[in-house]
C-alpha cells in the first residue's frame, strides 16, 4: 500500500471515529440522571432567605437573651405540623418489630429451623439458604457473618411474612417464648392483660461527628463515628410528674396510645429521641428509594433555632407572632394559638391541653401551630449570648457539652410571651415533658430564596 493511500484511509477512519464520539472530544463532565426535586409527603418548602432575628420591640421579660440581628438562612422543607402520635407510632412499632424479628430470627438459627420446617423457621434469616444468594451477598455472609456483639449484625431479616401478635395464632412454642420476652413479667400484669415492656423498644443508629473531625482533621474516620441507642417509648407519666396535686391520669393512660389522640402531637419524648426519630425517618425513606432505585434523600433533622425563627415568621419582618400581631387574638376577638390566656382560663381558647396539630389558621409558609399547642425541640443547645457571636450565614450553635437544649413557640400551658416568634427557652436534652414535643426539616437541594432576596 503506497504512502497516499494510507493517509487518505487514516484520515476516514479518524473523521469516523470522531463523528461516533457524542463529547467529540470535549470536556463535558460525568453524565448523570436528571434531578427533580420532590417535596416530602407533609412538608413545605421554606424559601431561603435573609431576616432579622431576635427581638424587634422591648424585651418586656428582660431576658437580653435575643438581640436583634440580621442573619440569612438556606431553603429548607419543613413538617407542616408537630409530628403527631400516629407518626410516632410508626416509629415505635418499627423499633418494635424490628426487635421481635430478629429475636425470632435468631432463635431459629439456634433451632436450626429454616421455612421449610414451619413455625418459627418462617422467620429465619433470609441468608439461612445460601443456595438462592447473590454473588455479593454470599461474599459478604462469608466474611462479615458472625462479627459483632451478638454475632448476628448485618444478617439480612426476612420481612415478608407478618409478625402474629394474637396469642392464639402463635404459630409454636419458640415464637411463644420470643413473644413472652418482650412484655413485662406475668407477675407485673394486672386485670389479665400484659403490657410491653418498654425498655425492650431501643433503637440504635450510628451518625458522623461532622463538627469533630472538621475541627481536627487527622482523626481518622473511626474516631468520629459515634453509636447511639435510645429508648423510643414516649414517658407519659410527664402528664402527671408536670403537675402536681392535678387530675391528670386520663391524659397518661390515653393521649399517645388511643386513636382520638392520634392527630395530636406527640409529646412527652426528650431531645434525644427526637434527633433518634430524624435517624429513622431517614433510614425508613431511603430504604424506600433504594428499593426503587432512586437517589437518596437529604437527611431529616431537627432545625436549627434560626431556621425555626425564619420559618415562624412565615415572611413577616419585625412581627411579633406568626399571624403578626400585635395582640394574641384576631379582629372578631378570636385566639390565634393554644395557650394559656386570660390569666390561667386554659379553655378560653377552646382547648384544655393540646389541640390536634393542624388546628388554627397556618401561617404564611403554611405552617400550623409555630406558636402554641406545644413547644419545639431544635437543634441547638441555649446560651443566652449566643446571637453575639453566631455567624450572620445559617447561624447555629449546638454544644454537645451543653445539655440546655433550646424549645421554641411556646404551648398550651405558656403565656402569651412564649409565643413570641422571639422568645426563647430551653429544657435539658434527656428530660421529657408534657408540653414539647417537635417536628423535622429536610435540606433543599438547590439555591431557591425569596423574592426579597433577590431584590
Amino acid at each position: 500500500m503506497d504512502m497516499k493511500k494510507f493517509l487518505v484511509i487514516t484520515t476516514v477512519l479518524t473523521l469516523l471515529a470522531s463523528c461516533g464520539s457524542k463529547d467529540r472530544g470535549e470536556l463535558v463532565g460525568v453524565k448523570g440522571k436528571k434531578w427533580h426535586p420532590e417535596k416530602p409527603y407533609g412538608m413545605e418548602l421554606v424559601p431561603g432567605g435573609a431576616f432579622i432575628m431576635g427581638k424587634a420591640d422591648d424585651d418586656l421579660a428582660g431576658v437580653h437573651d435575643a438581640p436583634a440581628k440580621t442573619v440569612t438562612v438556606r431553603a429548607f422543607y419543613m413538617d407542616e405540623t408537630e409530628i403527631t402520635n400516629s407518626e410516632y407510632r410508626q416509629f415505635v412499632n418499627w423499633v418494635r418489630d424490628s426487635i421481635v424479628r430478629t429475636k425470632l430470627a435468631i432463635l431459629a438459627d439456634e433451632v436450626g429451623m429454616t421455612p421449610d420446617d414451619g413455625g418459627i423457621g418462617e422467620y429465619a434469616f433470609k441468608d439461612a439458604d445460601t443456595a438462592n444468594m447473590t454473588v455479593y451477598e454470599k461474599y459478604m455472609f462469608e466474611n462479615y457473618s458472625g462479627l459483632g456483639p451478638t454475632g448476628y449484625e448485618g444478617r439480612k431479616l426476612n420481612k415478608d411474612i407478618d409478625l402474629v401478635f394474637d396469642i392464639n395464632e402463635y404459630p409454636d412454642e419458640y415464637y411463644a417464648e420470643v413473644m413472652d420476652t418482650m412484655y413485662l413479667p406475668i407477675e407485673e400484669s394486672y386485670n389479665g392483660q400484659r403490657t410491653w415492656d418498654v425498655k425492650k423498644f431501643k433503637f440504635q443508629y450510628t451518625y458522623m461527628d461532622i463538627q469533630k473531625a472538621a475541627h481536627n482533621r487527622s482523626l481518622a474516620r473511626k474516631d468520629v463515628l459515634v453509636k447511639e441507642e435510645i429508648e423510643v417509648y414516649p414517658d407519659t407519666t410527664t402528664w402527671i410528674r408536670d403537675f402536681a396535686y392535678s387530675y391528670n391520669e386520663p391524659m397518661h393512660n390515653d393521649y399517645f396510645w388511643h386513636d382520638a389522640y392520634g392527630e395530636y402531637p406527640v409529646v412527652g419524648v426528650t431531645w434525644k429521641q427526637a434527633k433518634a426519630f430524624c435517624q429513622w425517618r431517614t433510614l425508613w425513606k431511603n430504604a424506600y428509594q433504594k428499593s426503587k432505585g432512586t437517589a437518596f434523600v437529604n437527611s431529616f433533622r431537627l432545625p436549627s433555632e434560626a431556621e425555626w425563627e425564619y420559618a415562624a415568621r412565615g415572611g413577616l419582618q419585625a412581627a411579633t407572632f406568626p399571624w403578626g400581631g400585635p395582640y394574641a387574638r384576631n379582629d372578631r376577638g378570636c385566639f390565634m394559638a393554644n395557650f394559656k390566656p386570660v390569666r390561667g382560663d386554659y379553655a378560653a381558647d377552646q382547648a384544655l391541653y393540646t389541640v390536634e396539630a393542624k388546628s388554627y389558621e397556618p401561617n404564611d409558609y403554611n405552617l400550623y401551630n409555630m406558636a402554641g399547642n406545644v413547644s419545639e425541640w431544635v437543634n441547638a443547645s441555649y446560651d443566652p449570648s449566643s446571637y453575639e457571636y453566631v455567624s450572620t450565614v445559617n447561624p447555629n450553635v449546638n454544644d454537645n457539652n451543653n445539655q440546655r437544649k433550646v424549645v421554641r413557640g411556646g404551648s398550651w400551658k405558656d403565656v402569651a410571651y412564649f409565643l413570641q416568634v422571639s422568645s426563647r427557652d430551653y429544657e435539658y436534652a434527656d428530660s421529657a415533658r408534657s408540653y414539647i414535643g417537635f417536628r423535622t426539616v429536610q435540606d433543599y437541594m438547590g439555591t431557591k430564596v425569596t423574592d426579597n432576596s433577590k431584590k
